[in-house]
């Protein structure tokens, strides 16, 4: 017998449902981030000025949940739990990983790969700024076409594509020149709408204004 949502959302922490996303996400405490928290200290950083780190994210139940949700995929049954969860809720046939929050180390991204595999017709993004987890996997295995990994610039004004496409991934920058900005959704209330440049493997690289 199937497990109920419920149950899978207990054994997950459930999904987490960003305003400006076309579908489900999953997110953990930015505070966590291993190299975003040392970045969020030094100035002129795309972390220095997060927006996870700010506003409702802030909120005491918010919290509650990114915390508990970090605990949840420590645990050997969440990877399963996830592959049922998002099979059943997610209809976009797209998904994002960490819209707050990012890898947690090599295994939790080996995680999400067998996770993108066990579902090929959702087609997920990971943005991230952890470049040594991500070339100790890939140095062992192939990236699911499926899986969509951006790694993200550490400053702003900073294009890191050369290195992304070195390791064969692609890449994500920010800057507050709007006319080099890529990312449509500030000019549509702050959403995706149709757009879904971010999961398109043709994009190099998406940029953003700074947030």
């Amino acid at each position: 017998m199937n497990r109920t949502i419920k149950a899978l959302q207990e054994i997950t922490g459930s999904l987490s449902t960003p305003s400006k996303m076309p579908c489900f996400s999953y997110n953990t405490p930015a505070k966590a981030c291993k190299t975003g928290s040392i970045l969020a200290k030094q100035e002129g950083t795309v972390c220095s000025n997060c927006y996870a780190l700010k506003g409702r994210y802030l909120f005491d139940n918010v919290q509650k949940s990114l915390n508990n949700r970090l605990d949840k995929l420590k645990k050997s049954a969440w990877k399963q739990a996830m592959i049922e969860l998002i099979q059943r809720r997610e209809k976009s046939g797209v998904f994002r990983w960490h819209d707050s929050g990012d890898l947690q180390s090599s295994d939790h991204l080996r995680m999400l790969f067998d996770i993108a595999e066990a579902l090929p017709d959702i087609k997920f993004w990971l943005p991230t700024k952890e470049f040594k987890m991500v070339r100790e996997v890939l140095q062992e295995r192939k990236r699911p076409l499926n899986f969509i990994i951006r790694l993200s610039a550490f400053k702003v004004e900073q294009s890191i594509k050369s290195y992304a496409k070195r390791l064969g991934v692609l890449s994500s920058a920010v800057s507050n020149d709007k006319s080099k900005v890529s990312c449509v959704a500030y000019k549509q209330g702050n959403v995706c709408g149709d757009c879904r440049a971010c999961w398109d493997s043709t994009v190099d690289e998406i940029t953003y204004p700074e947030h």
